[in-house]
């Protein structure tokens, strides 16, 4: 079984910060993706921000400049850093991770966290 397990979330009032931690464990290889994505009531499920097992980043024009995505490959662990937060980032915020089934294997296995809520009062 592989598990994402992500901490962090809470209620923050506008322009504050909040430090969300994602930890992988089981039986997930060479995880090369990691990202988290939000959800807001009534809404589909966005990008939030995503990076690679090198180091490579991608952010949603929405959170650029105030959010920051950071990855621990050894403990396949991912953070985001969310600085400035608004109203508008409320939503539940789900971790990802993309791998393999194995060392050796070509198998894609991908695994989404239960998600974390953060709320931003307006």
């Amino acid at each position: 079984q592989v598990q994402l397990v992500e901490s962090g979330g809470g209620l923050v009032q506008a322009g504050g910060s909040l430090r969300l931690s994602c930890a992988a464990s089981g039986r997930i290889f060479n995880i090369n993706t990691m990202g988290w994505y939000r959800q807001a009531p009534g809404t589909q499920r966005e990008l939030v921000a995503t990076i690679t097992s090198g180091g490579g980043t991608n952010y949603a024009d929405s959170v650029k400049g105030r959010f920051t995505i950071s990855r621990d490959n050894g403990k396949n662990t991912v953070y985001l850093q969310m600085n400035s937060l608004k109203p508008e980032d409320t939503a539940v915020y789900y971790c990802n991770a993309v791998g393999r089934t194995s060392t050796t294997s070509l198998t894609r296995l991908e695994v989404w966290g239960q998600g974390t809520l953060v709320t931003v009062p307006s």
